[in-house]
């Protein structure tokens, strides 16, 4: 069994595969001072929850964007399970011909996720990853990671919002019942999701223009089922779509390409 972590700036998400199907996953809380035995007793006790056996793993892959987890999750990986993760990195071999004019800036999660759709959806395809950030990323129908666009989160804007203004509270995130809000959290609500959904299709529409008209669009992370809703672009919501390119880039590298 195959055991895969995205270590993102908010969450970490876990997930296990038995063969190609995903039994068990979670996401946690992203804890930087988190200790390797801390993290050990926490994969202990989430496998014991699901009945699943440390000993069942014999391949284990990470795609991190958090540099300080990387030495805790590597030594926590070798403690308890006895082996070598493989991490993704611009290096690794997932399939894609990276064109970035510096392919150590992009991040593992969004090779991972562009590995992901590319394989399950085709290409052209634009990737909208709603997490921290919001990004988009480009993969042409020769399998070339293009680029893409980084903007910030709708968490960021909440708390940019609280942080930076006098008067105006800390609300939920969620869908508004009118674009017109009444009262101060209700034209926050608004502001956030209607900005978001905004900006979202602005950016695919004019990143799809760029790849062509068969361009695909999927989108994933926390929030991509709940924005997707206001959205003309969004139409595949793959909420797995990371673990599953985790998976891909394991199978790829395992069987030698």
């Amino acid at each position: 069994m195959l055991l895969a972590l995205d270590a993102g700036n908010s969450n970490v998400t876990v997930g296990v595969f038995d063969g190609e199907r995903l039994v068990a996953d979670w996401r946690l809380r992203t804890v930087i001072d988190q200790t390797t035995d801390e993290w050990g007793v926490l994969l202990r006790n989430l496998f014991a929850l699901a009945g699943l056996d440390f000993a069942s793993i014999d391949g284990i892959i990470v795609a991190s964007v958090v540099p300080p987890l990387d030495a805790p999750l590597a030594a926590t990986i070798r403690r308890y399970f006895g082996a070598e993760a493989l991490f993704v990195s611009h290096a690794t071999d997932t399939g894609l011909i990276i064109r970035y004019d510096n392919p150590r800036e992009v991040g593992a999660d969004r090779i991972v996720n562009s590995v992901a759709a590319f394989t399950k959806y085709g290409g052209p395809c634009v990737v909208v990853d709603l997490g921290t950030a919001i990004t988009f990323d480009a993969v042409s129908a020769q399998a070339e990671y293009l680029g893409g666009v980084i903007a910030a989160g709708v968490n960021i804007s909440i708390e940019a919002l609280f942080t930076r203004t006098a008067r105006l509270p800390l609300v939920d995130f969620g869908e508004p019942k009118s674009v017109i809000g009444t009262n101060t959290v209700d034209s926050m609500r608004s502001g956030l999701f209607y900005g978001a959904v905004g900006m979202i299709d602005g950016i695919v529409e004019r990143v799809a223009a760029e790849l062509g008209p068969e361009t695909r669009v999927v989108a994933t992370g926390g929030q991509a089922r709940m924005i997707a809703s206001g959205t003309r672009t969004l139409r595949h919501i793959d909420e797995n779509l990371t673990l599953d390119g985790l998976h891909l880039i394991w199978s790829r590298n395992r069987n030698g390409g």
